[in-house]
């Protein structure tokens, strides 16, 4: 057993330590419609350095004092590409982006329609030879010892490392959901001269049998949730990636 304690030092909660195995005494869709009823559902986000410091920013107890961290460990439950069209520069204020799509196909909003034929999923559209419209991909975490998912969207520039690390573990007969993952971040520099952080990935370590059964119910109701999260995790900042710094080029795709 280990000793979890809170703000208040009196307050001890003891938690047995058993990887993902406390989830079989939670009913993630039960809890959601009891204490979400009449209120926007929404996750905790962990933040991706701007420029080119490497430490993610997480979420704590205190709202106001987040936690810092150079790696942490997470399975991840869901994953799937998002976009998002701010036609403003960006001025610092969360504001939600005047076109999106959840699924990189079909965008909702100005000017909306199939992204793929969009004028701002072209380079040259954005700032510094970028597209205008962001690709990012959003990842459900869950970390052990917890029983909600947090959100990390990864930018243009961390893509082609998470697709690295999936086709590594599609390789060996692995999902994502069935491992724990290592995140981690290193400094890149993109042809322009920019350094920016780079995410990295790692497994851990694969899931237990009983682990793995509970992992999937909850990403099922994750995948089913997903569908209706907004873009409270896209912010618009500046592009780091041109047209020369291509997420994946096609050597790579065929290799």
């Amino acid at each position: 057993m280990m000793a979890k304690t809170t703000n208040n030092s009196k307050d001890i909660v003891n938690v047995e330590d058993t990887g993902y195995l406390t989830l079989q005494d939670f009913d993630f869709k039960a809890a959601i419609a009891e204490e979400m009823d009449g209120l926007n559902t929404f996750f905790e986000r962990i933040k991706m350095p701007s420029g080119e410091t490497t430490l993610y920013q997480l979420p704590s107890d205190n709202p106001e004092e987040s936690e810092f961290t150079k790696e942490f460990s997470a399975v991840i439950l869901h994953h799937h590409p998002i976009r998002a069209y701010f036609k403003s520069k960006f001025n610092g204020a969360a504001n939600p982006p005047d076109c999106g799509s959840l699924d990189a196909v079909k965008g909702f909003g100005n000017p909306g329609g199939d992204c793929k034929s969009c004028i701002y999923n072209e380079y040259n559209s954005g700032d510094n030879g970028s597209k205008a419209c962001k690709e990012r991909h959003r990842l459900y975490l869950l970390r052990e010892g917890e029983l909600f998912p947090v959100i990390l969207s990864l930018p243009t520039g961390s893509l082609k490392e998470l697709s690295r690390y999936l086709m590594r573990l599609l390789t060996k007969g692995i999902k994502s959901s069935e491992v724990v993952t290592k995140f981690s971040l290193v400094k890149a520099t993109n042809k322009g001269g920019i350094v920016y952080a780079k995410a990295c990935f790692q497994m851990e370590r694969k899931l237990t049998v009983e682990e793995t059964s509970l992992v999937a119910g909850l990403s099922e109701q994750i995948k089913m949730l997903s569908r209706n999260i907004g873009f409270e995790d896209v912010d618009n900042e500046p592009a780091v990636l041109s047209k020369c710094d291509t997420v994946m080029d096609e050597n790579e795709k065929s290799a």
